[in-house]
């Protein structure tokens, strides 16, 4: 990694999370930290060599990027939610997708205080996540002890006053909602309380704890006081500010901010979906000509959401615009639905909005020499690739395909798309190769493309903007003539003019070339076109290998076999690779199914009953 001391020096000494990447910028390993000069700066020294897992990620480190946040509470959600959505090699995984506890105030005539790692649609009130659990254990033990609410779940909607009172009762832990003891005016009192507190407008649980605890220390009581001491604590781990995640799963939003130089312009932007940051992306513009901020963040929503899938339902940006309402109907029309454009004053959304900013700046005044220097190096890469090819236009639009499959099972293909040098990953798409049995590569290559170019056409004749109707300068095939044969098959049958070009491998399945228009050219493994051609080829792979692997893992390809006794995953896969289909599997005789080496006639007669109602036939 290049300027590595000078990278180290400059990190920030505040809370955040790190991103490792390796040479293909792809996310290796995602950590949080007290202090990102820190905890980062560890890698690099004796600590990087500690373990074999350490020691074999820091070799595959090429690059970093880190998020700064407010504190270590959020640094530890936004650290879980990148690690879920990118699951990146050198993590611990979990495999139950375990969630961080939220407080949960049901919606019932005599509300609950509970703590919960799911958000229903049940119109109750979730506050949280919070990573502290022994914290939310402890609060609401907490809240308990100073409000005698109810803690069971009987239905009071419709019974109340049938029932007879529990122990809590008796030990004044709660007024018996279940007897009638209490109106619904008295106990949503309490209630209150407790939901201002979660929700940071009020600290007058804390205040009273507080009061308690002085009087119990004046009078030497210290274990009493100690103890309402570790109450504060806890509650006071709930009240942390958190912008990273919010409890609405509705909210679909792009924060938008950025940070000026002299001759240059850094846009951040971040992506909630689902009330969760996602992830980020940043956009390094030249402004020769001082420009405003109004101005620049026109012009860069008009280009950015221009070629873009998804338009969130709401854009938080820094500054007002004055065709911010021109914008809207814009927006509005390509998403189908009301798109608003927003500049908070006060609240979440401005501290989301002081975020970005402060993550922009700090980005542009560390490395904007950085993101300069590899936009005019994907310049000349690119240039050096229609140089080398003849290529009539510049390709500032690449697509790249690939198909990954076992023994013919469940291909799946995968588009990857390069904009200007750099992968953009909102236009990636995944295919299921639906018409092809077998492993026919070239067959199932023909219906990726023909899926992807048809519906393209038809997008673009309905005048709709998305990854479809934007058509690449070039798209490059990981295989020789017959791969770029296929592809001039589709455009002709489409009436589709688009440069297609193939890549020539060698005897270790290395590119070495392009194949262009029927014509081989050489390539200098050294040069920035190759580098760039590398990193296209190795992406498409890499995304078509993942989305295999997913299919794989969720469902083990699912399939009319799940249902059947003594059919598991091995004896599944031997006669998805043996027959290729579930329907030639139907078809089969006994005698064929015992064919297939794990199967024996037991569960040849499973398969067989199965399928034909109870059949007999002799083997």
């Amino acid at each position: 990694m290049k300027d590595l001391e000078t990278r180290l020096k400059q990190l920030p000494d505040k809370p955040g999370v790190y991103i490792m990447k390796d040479e293909l910028d792809n996310i290796i390993y995602v950590g949080k930290a007290k202090s990102l000069k820190k905890r980062v700066r560890q890698y690099f020294g004796s600590y990087g060599n500690s373990t074999m897992k350490v020691k074999s990620m820091v070799s595959n480190i090429d690059d970093f990027e880190y998020i700064i946040v407010e504190n270590e509470i959020e640094s530890l959600i936004l650290e879980s939610n990148l690690i879920k959505d990118n699951n990146p090699k050198y993590n611990i995984l979990l495999r139950d997708d375990k969630q961080y506890p939220y407080i949960k105030i049901t919606n019932e005539r005599y509300p609950r205080v509970m703590k919960t790692r799911r958000i229903l649609k049940d119109k109750a009130k979730y506050f949280g996540p919070y990573p502290a659990i022994t914290a939310v254990n402890d609060s609401i033990e907490v809240f308990h002890k100073l409000y005698p609410i109810r803690t069971c779940s009987l239905n009071l909607d419709k019974n109340t006053g049938k029932y007879r009172p529990c122990l809590n009762y008796f030990i004044k832990r709660c007024l018996a909602p279940c007897k009638g003891n209490v109106s619904e005016e008295e106990y949503g009192l309490m209630i209150d309380d407790i939901s201002k507190f979660l929700s940071g407008k009020s600290d007058k649980i804390i205040k009273e704890l507080d009061i308690k605890m002085k009087e119990f220390s004046k009078e030497l009581k210290f274990e009493d006081a100690a103890k309402y001491r570790d109450d504060i604590k806890s509650l006071e781990l709930l009240t942390e500010k958190q912008l990273i995640t919010k409890t609405d799963l509705s909210e679909n939003q792009d924060v938008i901010a950025m940070a000026k130089g002299i001759d240059e312009v850094l846009i951040q932007i971040f992506f909630v979906r689902a009330g969760k940051i996602i992830g980020r992306e940043h956009y390094f513009m030249k402004d020769h000509y001082n420009a405003s901020i109004e101005e620049i963040l026109s012009s860069f929503i008009k280009q950015f959401y221009s070629g873009v899938a998804f338009i969130p339902k709401e854009l938080i940006i820094e500054s007002e615009m004055e065709d911010t309402k021109l914008l809207e109907e814009w927006l509005s029309e390509k998403k189908g639905q009301k798109v608003s454009i927003v500049v908070p004053k006060i609240g979440e959304k401005r501290e989301l909005i002081r975020m970005v900013k402060n993550n922009a700046i700090d980005m542009l005044n560390k490395y904007g020499d950085k993101y300069a220097r590899r936009m005019e190096s994907n310049k000349l890469a690119l240039e050096e690739i229609q140089k080398k090819i003849n290529l009539p236009t510049f390709p500032t639009r690449i697509e790249a395909y690939d198909i990954s499959n076992i023994s013919g099972v469940e291909s799946v293909g995968s588009m990857v798309v390069f904009e200007n040098g750099d992968a953009k990953k909102s236009d990636y798409r995944k295919f299921k190769i639906k018409t092809v049995e077998g492993p026919n590569d070239y067959a199932s290559m023909r219906e990726v493309l023909l899926r992807r170019f048809t519906r393209g056409k038809e997008e673009q004749d309905s005048n709709k903007d998305s990854a479809f109707s934007r058509f690449p300068d070039l798209i490059m095939m990981d295989g020789g003539k017959g791969q770029v044969n296929i592809a001039k098959e589709v455009l002709d049958t489409l009436g589709l003019n688009i440069f297609v070009c193939g890549l020539v491998k060698d005897d270790f399945h290395t590119t070495r070339g392009i194949i262009y228009e029927n014509q081989e050219f050489e390539l200098d493994l050294n040069s920035r076109g190759y580098k760039l051609i590398y990193k296209v080829q190795e992406e498409a792979h890499r995304f078509a290998i993942n989305y295999h692997r997913s299919l794989r893992t969720k469902s083990m390809f699912k399939s009319e076999l799940d249902d059947i006794e003594q059919i598991g995953p091995k004896r599944k896969q031997d006669l998805m690779k043996h027959f290729k289909s579930i329907e030639k599997i139907k078809n089969a005789t006994k005698e064929e199914l015992l064919e297939v080496e794990s199967m024996n006639n037991k569960s040849v007669d499973k398969i067989y009953e199965h399928f034909h109602g109870g059949q007999n036939e002799k083997y």
